[in-house]
């Protein structure tokens, strides 16, 4: 896994919906983001399982960052 694969996985993170994030089951947010980084930079097999490794092994970073960008929303006037 190399630096720019984190860097384009968090990017991804950072500008998905926060409300998907919090809302997909574990299984379905890591396919969602293992193929939008597929999408981006693509992935060998390898690759690609070391990433699903690492997503789930964040999902709950992941969540927290989305759930906060929740908060900090401006609510509707």
């Amino acid at each position: 896994m190399t630096p720019t694969m984190l860097r384009q996985l968090w990017s991804i993170v950072e500008n998905s919906q926060a409300t998907t994030l919090v809302s997909l089951d574990d299984a379905t947010l890591v396919q969602l983001l293992i193929k939008q980084l597929q999408t981006r930079i693509g992935l060998n097999c390898r690759e690609a399982d070391l990433m699903n490794e690492y997503i789930f092994s964040r999902l709950s970073l992941i969540r927290d960052l989305a759930e906060e960008r929740l908060g900090a929303e401006p609510s509707p006037l």
